[in-house]
């Protein structure tokens, strides 16, 4: 059994007023901040009812179902928590699974069936009962491809599910898990939606979504902002603690931290390194949620001219990631010399940097020689990071003979859809990895929906099996060295830079809590007097 309350780690529009920042930061007008002599704090003290919050995310979903939404760092996560609640939550730290709605999610056969339990008097905002057969609803759907969800990767790992009584559902997986509960945790099966509502159709389900969460939406105004309001039936009184929240979206990162500096927005989810450094120059609280793995320039197997391995080993020498690192971040970027932070117990030197121009060179020669010089595009999103990177690795690869690199700029669903089919030849995609097991293995198992690499290995997929079913840290670790070792090998991508998911925040909020991978829960957020 699990009880909710978590220690996750600290350090960390009214309209008009937004969108006139907005305008102004975007058009180029500048803030000088101080230099902090130490980073700052956010308000202390025992919560405040009462008040309202400016809040900016990165992206606006497409629809408010919670198969259309992401639950990652500066995309839906904090309006999905609001609108659906969670099941459940992680310590970010630890990675330690803890309960929410649900008070247990547990296994007794090795990962093979688990059972969840949920607290009884849970209800939807139309107060109808957040049931077992609530969740199996929820659940089902998002693994059914027809539905096709952003969550079919963690959520097609269940085989089926039956309802055992009003409070109890038994999932059976494909194959054994013991560590699924991560899976739930950073995917939007921790949303679940009153079946009756999602029944109305998406139309009037985006007009009132239904949900058991803190929040309930008041209004949506496409491209411009979501009004949420406190949700009465919330389970867990008082939260929340604030009576409402406006949020809005905008993509570019310069935007989201120059209205927060610019105080046009209480909290903003932001994971861009530069940004994250003006934001504490600014004397802002940061809150980052620490993170193993990181993203990575990805390079299509299945297409040429990545199809053959040295094409990918000369991509990979020739570009310079500490150059990428001043493109895209200022140089404020941590890179990922190894898969696992030093403070990991699956920490090993074994390093993940391979530049080396000469090498890079002769291989682009040797390429050219069979008739195979190389060329390919850089699927890009419409991010100034995503941007900023394609036009790195394209200025970076003109130094050299024999490789040609074109770029095209697609918008964020484009991006997800091209992704999933594996219609690409590069883009950027991400192995974030606080457990080891669903980061990589969504990542790089030949079995995985989310293996856009389309990598294919034995002894790379036999050890992410060790990996995955053994609970012994020490085989755990022995095992994921071997992953380390092939990924080296293999050469799926090349990884330029740690996840940084973060919530920027004015001094005057407290509550600042993160689960996952930067899923920050508006119910404990509150502002002070």
């Amino acid at each position: 059994m699990f009880h909710r309350r978590i220690s996750l780690y600290h350090h960390m529009i009214g309209s008009i007023a937004l969108v006139a920042v907005m305008f102004a930061v975007s058009a180029g007008c500048s803030v000088t901040p101080p230099e902090p002599t130490e980073p700052a704090v956010g308000a202390t003290g025992d919560p405040v009812l009462g008040g309202s919050i400016r809040a900016v995310q990165a992206a606006e979903p497409r629809g408010l179902d919670p198969a259309a939404m992401s639950n990652t760092w500066t995309t839906q996560a904090f309006l999905g928590n609001a609108l659906y609640g969670t099941l459940l939550v992680n310590d970010v730290v630890s990675t330690a699974v803890q309960g929410s709605m649900a008070s247990s999610f547990e296994t007794t056969d090795g990962g093979g069936t688990f059972t969840l339990t949920l607290r009884p008097g849970v209800v939807f905002s139309d107060g109808s009962p957040l049931d077992a057969a609530a969740v199996k609803f929820n659940w089902d759907r998002l693994r059914d491809p027809a539905t096709a969800s952003s969550t079919i990767a963690q959520a097609g790992t269940i085989a089926s599910n039956e309802i055992v009584d009003p409070l109890t559902l038994r999932s059976t997986l494909r194959s054994p898990n013991p560590h699924y509960a991560q899976s739930v945790v950073n995917s939007a099966m921790n949303w679940i939606a009153s079946p009756a509502a999602l029944g109305a159709g998406p139309e009037a389900f985006n007009a009132a979504p239904v949900g058991a969460g803190p929040y309930v939406l008041e209004s949506w105004a496409r491209q411009d902002v979501l009004e949420l309001v406190r949700n009465p039936r919330y389970w867990d009184a008082p939260r929340p603690y604030l009576d409402a929240i406006s949020l809005r979206s905008a993509s570019d990162t310069n935007q989201r931290i120059n209205t927060a500096i610019a105080g046009g927005a209480d909290v903003v989810m932001d994971s861009n390194w530069a940004s994250l450094a003006k934001a504490r120059r600014a004397g802002l609280p940061v809150d980052v949620v620490p993170m193993g793995g990181g993203q990575f320039i990805s390079m299509n197997h299945a297409r040429a001219p990545f199809d053959d391995i040295r094409a990918r080993q000369a991509v990979a020498m020739a570009v310079n990631v500490e150059s990428l690192n001043l493109a895209i971040y200022n140089g404020e970027g941590e890179i990922p010399e190894t898969m696992f932070v030093e403070e990991s117990p699956f920490h090993t030197d074994t390093g993940m940097s391979r530049y080396d121009p000469d090498a890079a060179r002769a291989l682009f020669d040797e390429l050219a020689a069979e008739g195979k010089p190389v060329k390919f595009t850089f699927t890009a999103i419409t991010t100034v990071e995503n941007r900023a990177n394609a036009e790195s690795v394209q200025a970076q690869l003109s130094a050299f003979d024999n490789v040609e690199v074109d770029v095209e700029v697609v918008d964020f669903p484009t991006g997800l859809a091209k992704a999933g089919a594996r219609d690409f030849q590069m883009m950027v995609s991400a192995s974030n990895i606080q457990d080891p097991d669903f980061g990589l293995w969504t990542a790089f198992h030949s079995t995985s929906r989310g293996n856009t690499t389309g990598v294919v290995d034995t002894e790379l997929d036999r050890a992410l099996e060790v990996g995955r079913f053994s609970q012994s840290v020490e085989e755990r670790k022995a095992a994921y060295q071997i992953v380390q070792e092939r990924l080296v090998a293999l050469v799926p991508g090349i990884y330029y830079v740690r996840a940084s998911p973060a919530a920027v925040t004015g001094l005057d909020i407290g509550g600042v809590h993160q689960y996952g991978q930067g899923s920050l829960l508006p119910e404990e957020l509150w502002k002070a007097e």
